[in-house]
This record gives structure tokens, C-alpha cells and sequence, in this order.
């Protein structure tokens, strides 16, 4: 029976700041103070770097050298991990998953058949066309028809989202196991409108209407949750029911596949495909590197038992993979961990008209994921109500989550501010002076002894510059080999365009990635929230 508006109650209204199903509890107000610390930092760091552009330019310009070697050293081993992980996914994609099972199965806590999956689709004003494409992808993965569940979890807000759900469950009903729309009441007593509160919801409904009525066995369901726009690797739930069945801790586990922003990446423009490129890598080599920690991102599957145990998803979070890894992480003691699932999947990237809509819907996506930098306080938070669990590996897991958010905040004033004022209050320090290199007959030489002979700190700048440059362009060869066929052969302007967007990228990243993260990391600091809001992904 489908789960409509009309129903408004949430299916445990007891204490619904405090049940286990019932959503977020109120936040504590060291955690409000707490959640402003990333947008703290860069605005103390902004004020300082000011200011010691004036009174300390060179000691300003050698921190500045220092955050743009580490970024350049950064890209190094991201280059590096890529590669690893392209072959980890040849490797992956030549693999039976049930002949594997069937040859391992002496491993297995877990008959195969036993397993069965949830498929979350939480949506919120997509196309049907969108909806219809996904739900065809996902029909097509092993045991669809016997394994596996389907909520299409559909918002209230949207005016004709019961008949949409209604709709696509007429036709795609045959095709799983068992095919649910929920349909999300807006406006519920501490609530945001986001994925988050959306998902919540329709576990809710599934825990008391299907689990409850049917006595099932909840130590058997992976419970995955997926944006609108996924499209799974056709072998990816026959990976993971093996990788669930075999696993001694699948109740501790997160699993994760790479993303690959390529969805409709021939609709992109081609200036913004290079945010696509260094996303898609970077996302790559966190799940294939050793020396990194990876983190559930976009579409990721846990056991419906670990879920429970850590309290469903919270309702006033917009960045919900990382919370939920963070509350599973204390729920258990410590113990969870991810499981990387070397078969991609692909995501839609944000559009627009032209180059500049394309950066207004870009910034405003990475404006709602900057949102994760709240994660820092509620890591803390959590640190401090559970001295217990304080380890080596809650310390690992805070600079992980820190690393990114802080890095792309104060990291960027750092390399920015200190790499430029400096100059601008001391033009005596610059190593080349523009009219002397115009006018100097050998000006490869007065530009080499001018870099050699200055401060080192203009050397560090240069290479590391160099270096993420090159890095850059591998990074784009790496994306040429692994992007879907196109339809039409490339044209001279559009080639010229993704040539072009390698020396702009500097500009792009600003607009599209360090400026969305400071407005969100400073809207936390002043308490000003934010609503979750849908960027485009059409063609148009």
C-alpha cells in the first residue's frame, strides 16, 4: 500500500527528537557554536593574511608557497591513486560476482538469495524522463525482480508528486520485487526540506509498514540510498550482495563505488567540463589510495540493522553521507568502516543555457555540499558527549572530515591572499618587473635569474603551480579514456573551449568551489540556514 499526504502523522510521533526513528534531535548549543568553526578560521585567517601582507609580506607569501606545494602534492598522489583505481575497475569488471560467491561461499554468514536490497530514491521536483531512465538502469541489475525493493521517496512539495509516483509504479512494478512511493509531508516540526528528511521518512514508513506487517528479518537488508540521477554499474548489487553475504562485519560497513560526473557530461559546457574532470579524479583516488580515507558520497549502501542502530538519517541535515557515517561511527563505538566497490556509477553534473548560468548552478550546488562543513562541529560535538570512542581513529576520521572543508575555506585565502597582496603593498619584492622583462633583450634569462635570485618562496609558487598544471592535463587524459561515446564528433570550438578551461580553471574554481565554501561556511558562523534547492542537469 503506497504511503500518501494524507497520512500526516510520522509513524512514531512519541518524542520524535529522541526515537530512534523519529529524525534529528534538537542540537545541542555547544555543537551550534561549534558548527561555525570552519567559516571562524577562514575569516580569522583572512584578516590576519591582511594584515601580514602589510607588516610580514615575505612570511605571508612562504605560508602561501607551503599550501600550494602541499595542493600540488596533493594532485600528485590523486594522479597516482586515479590510475590505480582505473585498473582496480577493469579488474572488478571482469569478475562473475556470483561464481565468485559460489566459490567463496564457505566465507559467507550470509546465504546469497537471503539478501536483499532497499533502493532509496528520494527526489524532489526531477523529470520523469530522469526518474524513467534511472528506474530502467536499476531493473536491469541481477535478482531485480526477486532481491530487490524500491521506494520512490517523493516530496509533498512538489504538487504532482503522489500522481508521478503513482505513475511510475504502474510500470515499473514487474520489474522488482516490490515497488513503494512515500510521499514526504512538507512543513514537519524540525524539518528541513532536504534529502535527508526525505529519506528518514520513507524508512520510517518502510520499518512500520512493510518490516513490522511482514516480520522480517532486517539483518538481511542493504538498505542503499541513490540521487535521482544515478546510474548504476550493471554489476554493482550483484558486487555488493557478494561483498554483504562474506563480510564478517556487513552491520559495520559502508559501501561506496566511484563516481564518474558523466551522466550528461556531452551537455555540459565545455569550459565546465574540467570541474568535472578534477571532481571525478579526486573522488576516484580517495577511494583507491591507501594513504586516504574515504567517505560514503552521493549513493551509498549500509545494512538496515547498522541504520536502526544509529538512529535513521537525521531530518535538518543537508549533507547527509558524512552525518550518517559520523552518527553509525558513535553508534557503534568506533567501529565502522567503508567498503570501496570498484564499479562506477554515473551522476549527472549541473548545467545551463550559457557559461554563466552554468556557473550560477554550479556554485549553487557546491554552495548546498559546502553545507558538510557543519560536519566539523558535529564531529566534535560527538567527540566531546562520547570521551569513550576518542581514539587514533576519531582522530583520523576528524582531520579527514576537517581536511577538505578547511582546505577549501582558509586554504584558499591563504593561497590566494598571501600569493597576491604581498606584491600589491610591496611592489619592490616581486621577483619580475613587467616593464624591465618588456624591455630586456634576453627575457627568458632576466625571467630565470629573477625567480632564482628572489625570495624562495616565488620558486615554491612557480613549480607548485606548474605541477597541479600538468597535473591537470592527466588528470584530463585519464577523463578522455573513461568518458561514455559521444554521438557527434568534436568540434574545433568546443575542442578550443576544454583546451581553453585548463589555464581558466584557477577562475572557474574560484567562482564554482572557494567562494560557495566560504558563503556556506560563513552563513554557519552566523547562524543563517540554508534550504536545499535542485540545480539544473538538463540538456537545455
Amino acid at each position: 500500500m503506497p504511503y500518501t499526504s494524507n497520512d500526516r502523522r510520522p509513524p512514531r510521533p512519541a518524542d520524535v527528537g529522541r526515537s530512534i526513528w523519529g529524525g534529528a534531535p534538537l542540537l545541542p548549543i555547544p555543537e551550534r557554536i561549534l558548527d561555525g568553526i570552519p567559516g571562524f578560521i577562514a575569516w580569522l585567517v583572512l584578516l590576519l593574511s591582511i594584515a601580514s601582507a602589510v607588516a610580514f609580506p615575505q612570511t605571508l607569501m612562504l605560508a602561501a608557497a607551503f599550501v600550494a606545494l602541499y595542493s600540488a602534492l596533493r594532485f600528485l598522489f590523486a594522479g597516482m591513486a586515479n590510475g590505480m583505481g582505473i585498473r582496480k575497475i577493469r579488474h572488478w569488471e571482469s569478475i562473475d560476482w556470483y561464481q565468485k560467491y559460489l566459490h567463496d561461499n564457505h566465507l559467507a554468514g550470509v546465504d546469497w538469495r537471503d539478501v536483499h536490497h532497499l533502493v532509496i530514491i528520494p527526489n524532489y521536483n526531477e523529470s520523469t524522463e530522469i526518474l524513467i531512465r534511472t528506474l530502467e538502469q536499476l531493473s536491469v541489475q541481477r535478482d531485480a525482480q526477486t532481491q530487490m525493493s524500491v521506494i520512490l521517496a517523493m516530496e509533498e512539495v512538489e504538487s504532482n508528486s503522489a500522481s508521478k509516483g503513482q505513475m511510475l509504479q504502474r510500470r515499473f512494478a514487474k520489474h522488482f520485487a516490490n515497488f513503494y512511493y512515500t510521499v514526504h509531508p512538507r512543513g514537519l516540526i524540525g524539518e528541513m526540506q532536504c534529502k535527508s528528511a526525505n529519506l528518514a521518512w520513507a524508512v520510517n514508513w518502510y520499518f512500520e509498514r512493510v518490516v513490522r506487517r511482514r516480520d522480517l528479518d532486517i539483518d538481511n537488508i542493504v538498505v542503499t540510498t541513490m540521487d535521482a540521477d544515478t546510474r548504476w554499474h550493471d554489476n554493482h548489487f550483484a558486487a555488493l550482495t557478494y561483498h554483504f553475504a562474506i563480510s564478517k562485519d556487513r552491520h559495520r560497513t559502508f559501501w561506496q563505488a566511484p563516481i564518474r560526473y558523466h551522466g550528461n557530461i556531452w551537455q555540459v559546457n565545455p569550459l565546465m567540463r574540467i570541474i568535472n574532470t578534477y571532481a571525478t579524479a579526486f573522488e576516484m583516488a580517495y577511494l583507491a589510495a591507501p594513504w586516504w580515507m574515504a567517505m560514503p558520497m552521493s549513493s551509498y549502501s549500509l545494512s538496515l540493522t547498522l541504520l536502526e542502530q544509529s538512529g535513521n538519517w537525521d531530518t535538518d541535515v543537508i549533507a547527509d553521507e558524512w552525518h550518517m557515517l559520523i552518527k553509525a561511527y558513535f553508534a557503534t563505538d568506533g567501529k565502522v568502516s567503508l567498503q570501496h566497490i570498484f564499479l562506477p556509477f554515473l551522476a549527472d553534473s549541473t548545467t545551463g543555457a550559457n557559461i554563466f548560468q552554468s556557473i550560477r548552478n554550479r556554485y549553487t550546488q557546491t554552495l548546498r555540499h559546502a553545507w558538510g562543513s557543519k560536519e566539523v562541529g558535529y564531529m566534535l560535538a560527538k567527540l566531546i558527549e562520547n570521551p569513550h570512542v576518542v581514539s587514533f581513529n576519531s582522530l583520523k576520521l576528524l582531520l579527514r572530515i576537517a581536511h577538505d572543508i578547511l582546505l577549501a575555506g582558509a586554504g584558499w585565502v591563504i593561497l590566494t591572499v598571501g600569493s597576491q597582496l604581498p606584491v600589491m603593498f610591496h611592489p619592490e619584492i616581486a621577483p619580475i618587473k613587467i616593464e624591465q622583462l618588456i624591455a630586456h633583450s634576453d627575457k627568458l634569462g632576466y625571467f630565470v635569474d629573477g625567480m632564482t635570485n628572489s625570495h624562495p618562496a616565488w620558486s615554491l609558487l612557480a613549480i607548485s603551480g606548474l605541477t597541479m598544471i600538468v597535473l591537470v592535463i592527466v588528470f584530463q587524459i585519464q577523463d578522455y579514456n573513461i568518458r561514455p561515446p559521444r554521438q557527434t564528433p568534436y568540434t574545433f570550438g568546443e575542442s578550443l573551449q576544454e583546451l581553453l578551461s585548463i589555464p581558466f580553471m584557477v577562475i572557474l574554481t574560484l567562482f564554482v568551489v572557494a567562494l560557495p565554501t566560504l558563503v556556506a561556511q560563513t552563513r554557519l558562523l552566523l547562524g543563517i540556514p540554508l534550504q536545499f534547492i535542485v540545480t539544473d542537469k538538463s540538456a537545455d
